[in-house]
């Protein structure tokens, strides 16, 4: 299996181009927009083609390199069921399986940062059976559990964000391995954590072990530490997550 993690430092943002080389197809999760070139130029250098482009969540605090994939590549976009987006797309539904060859994508349904948040475990058949890593977007990182305020709206208020995301943490994300690898879509730099590390990697046993947010043992203890002390948020935000929901650039809606 092909995999890179290419890091944008300016929004502390991580994003993932994987897949199956022996078919010869790729996938771009997260995609950043000032990031477009260097998927593709890394996929043509393998001699792949990006057949597909994941996102966690409809993104608030950076433009999603989505729609420009998908109109340079005609992938297949994919987001969570009820993410309410406009453009043309595929609806996950969780436990859904996405095959790129040898490669296994599989949406777990992890919402509480946003209301439809997938992470997604990946499964590299020409190594074995079992999950080899899995993708947290801005549920679990790397030091901390995402805010649960940028996507609230409404009766889902910051407080039942962040007890479905306790949730989400408890009962998907922590009942996987310790020893499968975590990638987040964030790490230090970014609004969307707190306490988070440089290191834009670790594992599920790591985090379970080390992670502050994962260590106050109760949901109510949980919730009020996530409530407290939320950092400022993204600037243009709402301009933000109407140009990722419509999928059309950020001059346009902004």
């Amino acid at each position: 299996m092909y995999f890179r993690q290419l890091l944008n430092d300016e929004t502390a943002c991580a994003s993932y181009l994987l897949g199956c080389k022996t078919r010869a197809t790729f996938a771009v999760f997260e995609p950043h927009v000032d990031l477009v070139d260097e998927y593709i130029a890394l996929a043509e250098a393998e001699g792949a083609k990006i057949v597909a482009v994941f996102e966690t969540h409809v993104q608030a605090d950076h433009v999603s390199g989505l729609p420009e994939l998908v109109a340079r590549t005609a992938a297949t976009a994919y987001v969570p069921g009820g993410s309410g987006v406009e453009f043309e797309h595929r609806a996950l539904r969780d436990r859904e399986k996405v095959t790129l060859g040898n490669t296994e994508v599989e949406a777990i349904a992890t919402p509480g940062h946003a209301l439809a948040h997938h992470s997604y475990l990946v499964t590299d058949h020409r190594r074995g059976d079992e999950p080899w890593f899995v993708l947290t977007g801005d549920a679990l990182l790397v030091g901390d559990a995402g805010r649960p305020d940028l996507h609230a709206h409404g009766e889902h208020t910051a407080e039942q964000m962040a007890r479905s995301l306790y949730r989400s943490l408890t009962e998907r994300l922590l009942a996987l391995p310790d020893d499968l690898v975590l990638y987040p879509s964030h790490y230090s730099g970014s609004v969307c954590g707190r306490g988070l590390s440089s290191n834009p990697i670790s594992t599920i046993g790591f985090e379970r072990r080390h992670n502050p947010a994962l260590q106050l043992g109760s949901e109510d203890a949980f919730v009020e530490a996530l409530l407290r002390d939320v950092p400022p948020a993204p600037q243009q935000q709402a301009a933000i997550v109407a140009a990722n929901r419509s999928g059309r650039p950020l001059a346009e809606v902004g």
